[in-house]
């Protein structure tokens, strides 16, 4: 599934033309690709979920999200984020591309991702495609585009 959501971030995100909006020809196009109509089906599940983030019916805790919250992971979150995302997501916090709402989009997005754990590099994919669909935080998303594209060897942290 997070296959699906790499191909599709890479292969319409940064291009002219229009993303594809109809699910009927969008799952033809990832088909065709060579995706299985489960894996498409939820990524397109995630996707919808992704954009149900930025009503606060859905999930109201994150208009209330305040800047100098102190966040403690779940048992579950802990298990999927390891020590290296989790000190990631921090190091996020610190230079601004997060911010208490945005990280807390980023977790939701992670738990609900196929497996018990996610690689850091699959993080960092995650948290662009948050910032992407977050309204305003254009400036957040260039400069973690900086961060994962010209990143010099060795973490970032």
């Amino acid at each position: 599934m997070f296959d699906i959501l790499v191909y599709l971030f890479e292969n319409y995100i940064h291009n002219e033309a229009d993303i594809y909006v109809n699910h009927a020809d969008l799952t033809k196009e990832l088909s065709k690709a060579g995706f299985h109509d489960d894996d498409i089906f939820r990524a397109l599940k995630w996707l919808d979920r992704l954009s149900a983030l930025q009503e606060n019916q859905t999930k109201p805790y994150l208009s209330k999200a305040t800047s100098n919250a102190t966040r403690i992971l779940t048992v579950e979150e802990y298990r999927k984020i390891d020590t290296e995302g989790q000190g990631f997501l921090m190091f996020l916090e610190q230079i601004n591309v997060l911010d208490a709402t945005t990280r807390e989009m980023v977790i939701d997005r992670v738990m609900d991702l196929d497996g018990n754990s996610i690689s850091l590099e699959d993080l960092k994919w995650v948290v662009l495609m948050v910032l992407f669909n977050v309204p305003g935080r254009e400036n957040a998303y260039a400069q973690m585009e900086d961060l994962i594209f010209d990143e010099p060897d060795g973490p970032l942290h």
